[in-house]
């Protein structure tokens, strides 16, 4: 049996009782700053620029962090045109960020931008912001999850 150790734990104030574990994803690897990432039944490749030692193979950590806040939005925003029975065909978010410049390295700022494919009413606009605005990532943002990790 291996020692599980703990390195870090990050706990909010008001923790939620730990359920089971419904979702993985596994990160292996791969050679010098490449990673294979496994998600359900799909494979990324994460990497690291050149100017930072890696092959640009693929995205980096921080760049698929704020994707996923990107695509959670545009996400939100499709389903409220669905909804509403508008086109979505062609809609698009766009993300720039800004990284922290004091210690701990982290993304300080993001940006999005929802490039609409359809022309929304002024009512239609404050009801869509609201609910971009509470995306499950944009959420978890919000109210941080718990985050342990432990090493086998």
């Amino acid at each position: 049996m291996l020692d599980q150790t703990t390195v870090g734990t990050t706990r909010r104030a008001s923790a939620v009782p730990r359920s089971p574990t419904l979702a993985h994803i596994d990160v292996t690897h791969v050679a010098e700053q490449t990673y294979a990432v496994f998600i359900r039944d799909h494979e990324l490749t994460v990497d690291q620029p050149f100017s930072a030692g890696g092959d640009d193979d693929g995205p980096t950590p921080v760049e698929l962090f704020v994707s996923s806040l990107a695509s959670c939005v545009a996400y939100y925003a499709g389903r409220f045109l669905q909804r509403h029975r508008l086109s979505y065909e062609g809609l698009r978010v766009r993300a720039e960020f800004d990284m922290a410049d004091d210690r701990p390295t982290r993304v300080a700022a993001v940006r999005m931008r929802i490039l609409l494919p359809v022309r929304l009413s002024e009512s239609r606009r404050r009801a869509l912001y609201a609910v971009v605005n509470h995306c499950t990532v944009h959420n978890s943002l919000r109210q941080p999850p718990e985050i342990s990790v432990v090493m086998d």
